[in-house]
């Protein structure tokens, strides 16, 4: 049977890859292993607590403080090692994190085929968004699967000669997840535990539904994000609801600016 080695380290490539791992673990004929880096620690055990994902490896490489230069050279390492032991057919690494471009690398210089999920975002400045523009470029040549979201990101691709039957355009595994996991909260009240008081106080309101925490948004940027998040609150027909991020540029920035709005509803982030 094929082997096929998952790799990431991220919430947002969890919340990606999981449809994938579920979609993969009920095809025959597939070994299907989990490997996280753990390049996000805590954010990361919330999705794989409501994915019910017990990954098979966990490297636990997180470091407060740690450089890009510390992280991608132990994640190279550590995934390398993991590969000789593992031995895959294929490694599939989801966007643009340090894990994604490491982990295709690793498995390059073992000569193992790389997929990739989401591939062909390009900004065309490799300092927006930065690293992440310069880590999905270094795995796009390295890749011989390319599940581009959309139409545009495919013809990113074509544009840097990628062989036109290596690119599929998959539609974004983000919406698997979503529909995923609006019929699991529905099946489960206790996950939506707290929203009923926010529903109740916005009744009759539409509601706009937000988040940010981009780095390249710090400063300036989201405090500009804050302002247009309170103008639009000012409307009596308008409630926003914001799962505030935890980076302390994200929560000082938007205490100082929004405030307690009458309109505004900031929560924890949602676990799903």
């Amino acid at each position: 049977m094929a082997k096929i080695l998952v790799i990431f380290g991220t919430r947002p490539e969890a919340i990606k890859l999981f449809p994938v791992i579920r979609a993969l673990a009920a095809t025959p004929g597939l070994v299907v292993r989990t490997c996280v880096t753990a390049q996000h620690r805590g954010l990361l055990d919330q999705v794989l607590a409501i994915a019910d994902l017990a990954p098979d490896i966990d490297l636990d490489l997180m470091e407060p403080g740690q450089t890009l230069d510390r992280l991608t050279a132990r994640l190279l390492t550590s995934l390398g090692e993991v590969m000789d032991a593992e031995m895959p057919d294929l490694v599939i690494v989801q966007g643009d994190t340090a894990t994604a471009m490491t982990g295709a690398l690793a498995a390059y210089y073992r000569k193992v085929p790389v997929a990739h999920v989401e591939a062909g975002l390009r900004s065309g400045d490799i300092y927006h968004p930065w690293p992440e523009e310069v880590n999905r470029r270094i795995v796009a040549p390295i890749a011989t699967l390319h599940f581009a979201p959309t139409d545009t990101a495919a013809e990113a691709l074509r544009r840097e000669t990628i062989a036109e039957d290596t690119i599929h355009v998959t539609g974004n595994t983000v919406i698997d997840a979503l529909h995923w996991t609006a019929d699991r909260v529905a099946a489960d009240a206790s996950l939506a535990a707290g929203l009923d008081e926010i529903a109740a106080r916005f009744a009759g309101k539409r509601i706009i539904l937000v988040t940010t925490h981009r780095r390249e948004n710090f400063g300036d940027g989201m405090a500009a994000i804050a302002r247009a998040i309170g103008r639009i609150a000012e409307r009596d027909d308008i409630a926003v609801l914001f799962p505030v991020h935890p980076n302390p540029n994200v929560v000082s920035v938007m205490d100082a600016i929004l405030g307690d709005r009458a309109n505004v509803a900031r929560i924890e982030p949602l676990d799903y």
